[in-house]
């Protein structure tokens, strides 16, 4: 018994000096590097490492020098087995809200730890409330519309379908 509690002792402090210990900065910049790669920079005003998450403040996105958007607060957290990522305020430049929605209020991206190739999202904004899965293995994204409001843009994109609590509605499907 005394063998176990060690081994699981030791696994604890192992876990917990990672996740402080882990350089959540520098992870955030090498994104930033393999972005770059695209023609694509990010330009934030403010990083705040935490224990357990990485906060960045202000972020302008560009693609090919050209602004397309602005975050006003992206925040990670990780515990290893379960990690999320929450957008708050995305708001695209205005030559583009005839394509994609002009406001995205608060955006949340789920992964855990015992369903490692998937990623769950469900996000809020100017389109409505949508819920959907990202399935790393079979490369499909789906997104479910749960709450209209002005699809217009984005209509042509998506399919009225059944919905997975068996109700007819707007969906969006893709293979990557």
């Amino acid at each position: 018994m005394q063998m176990v509690k060690k081994v699981t002792l030791i696994f604890f402090a192992s876990w917990l000096a990672l996740l402080l210990f882990m350089p959540k900065a520098e992870l955030y910049y090498s994104l930033e590097k393999i972005l770059a790669k695209k023609d694509i920079k990010l330009n934030e005003k403010s990083i705040e490492e935490g224990l357990f998450s990485l906060n960045i403040k202000e972020i302008t996105v560009y693609v090919k020098g050209i602004p397309l958007a602005n975050i006003e607060k992206l925040n990670f957290f990780t515990l290893f087995f379960y990690s999320s990522l929450t957008i708050e305020n995305l708001i695209s430049d205005e030559t583009l809200h005839t394509k994609i929605p002009a406001l995205v209020k608060e955006a949340h991206v789920n992964h855990q730890f015992f369903s490692p190739m998937s990623l769950s999202l469900d996000a809020n904004g100017s389109f409505g409330e949508i819920v959907g899965d990202v399935d790393l293995l079979k490369r499909t994204l789906y997104i479910d519309f749960v709450d209209t409001k002005d699809i217009g843009m984005i209509q042509p994109s998506l399919t009225k379908g059944i919905k997975t609590n068996g109700e007819e509605g707007w969906i969006y499907e893709k293979s990557f």
